[in-house]
């Protein structure tokens, strides 16, 4: 009788969708709204090149004429313009034998499976950090930043009411803003203060923190400086950033190999990604990119990033604060 390999366990064709699933289901950031996955960006993640054009109609501007008898209007024109998504692209290798373990389980598959989903999902999380600290690095972008990080006392702390004036760079479109994403400092801090509220949504579900009515995603990747004690937080609105997930038919997004030199034998898995991971309204420009796909450092280059929609429409802000009350005298932004 032949041993069991992986190639017994993984079927790529059932493996590659279940991976993809399981990773949206236990993303936080899409569980939360922020980001949202739709067909179209599947589609656009499928296609050819490595940047997807989005043409739209810019708004109509100007005032309105009075009417008068005799006159005539005067036409007004209609402007296009275009929103640009970057596809990344990355993958990872694994050896049998630090699955070999999970062999013995009831549904092995699964077991890897979810292992390995477990892992895009972090690596999807942090791209996702990468490219927040990308755009709010473009020049364009300033004026969706509410930094009171460098004011004396307690005008620099996080409070409800700093909050609030954070989500008034949204103007009146507001109440659009539906998730913050912070570190757990920042959580901590806030529930010590009674202005987290847990919530559990349904039966036997874990409990779901919510600050000012709006629900806190929390991930220590985002900025926190214990000595300063300023943090940085994102306020979004419900898909905020479009995610695609894309396949090609010369590329194989599963594979299975394996080493017959060795004296057990060993098994590989490898395992691809496609995707877009974009924030609405603002386009990569491709101004600081060496290969084909961007690496995380280059999404963070701000070079790369230009607002192409009104501030308004852009459902995000960058909040950056202390949640220490020492003064500080250095004027400069700390993030």
């Amino acid at each position: 009788m032949g041993i069991t390999t992986l190639q017994h366990v993984i079927q790529p064709e059932i493996f590659t969708p279940y991976v993809i699933r399981r990773t949206m289901e236990l993303s936080a950031v899409v569980q939360s709204g922020i980001v949202v996955n739709n067909s179209e960006f599947d589609m656009l993640a499928s296609g050819p090149n490595t940047l997807a054009n989005m043409p739209f109609w810019e708004d109509l501007q100007g005032e309105e004429e009075t009417v008068k008898q005799g006159g005539f209007y005067d036409p007004k024109n209609i402007n296009a313009n275009k929103d640009v998504a970057r596809k990344q692209m990355f993958g990872n290798m694994w050896g049998a034998d630090a699955l070999t373990a999970l062999l013995s389980g009831a549904d092995p598959m699964a077991a890897i499976g979810d292992l390995v989903s477990t892992y895009w999902q972090r690596i999807i999380q942090a791209r996702l950090l990468a490219v927040l600290d990308g755009i709010f690095a473009a020049t364009t972008m300033a004026d969706k930043v509410h930094d009171i990080s460098a004011l004396l006392g307690d005008d620099g702390l996080l409070t409800g009411e700093s909050f609030i004036d954070a989500g008034q760079k949204m103007g009146d479109a507001k109440n659009l803003l539906t998730a913050v994403l912070m570190h757990s400092a920042v959580e901590a801090y806030l529930a010590k203060r009674k202005l987290i509220e847990y919530v559990q949504e349904y039966e036997q579900s874990p409990r779901v923190p919510y600050f000012m009515g709006k629900r806190v995603v929390v991930d220590d990747a985002m900025y926190y400086d214990t000595t300063t004690k300023t943090g940085a937080m994102h306020i979004f609105g419900s898909g905020a950033i479009a995610m695609g997930n894309g396949s090609h038919p010369r590329i194989l997004e599963t594979e299975l190999d394996r080493d017959s030199t060795s004296h057990a034998g060993e098994d590989y898995l490898v395992n691809r990604r496609i995707i877009i991971l974009h924030p609405r309204g603002v386009k990569f420009t491709e101004n600081s990119v060496e290969d084909e796909f961007s690496t995380r450092a280059e999404l963070k280059d701000g070079t790369n990033w230009e607002r192409v929609y009104e501030p308004k429409a852009i459902r995000i802000v960058k909040f950056i604060f202390r949640i220490g009350s020492e003064n500080l005298s250095n004027a400069e932004s700390r993030v």
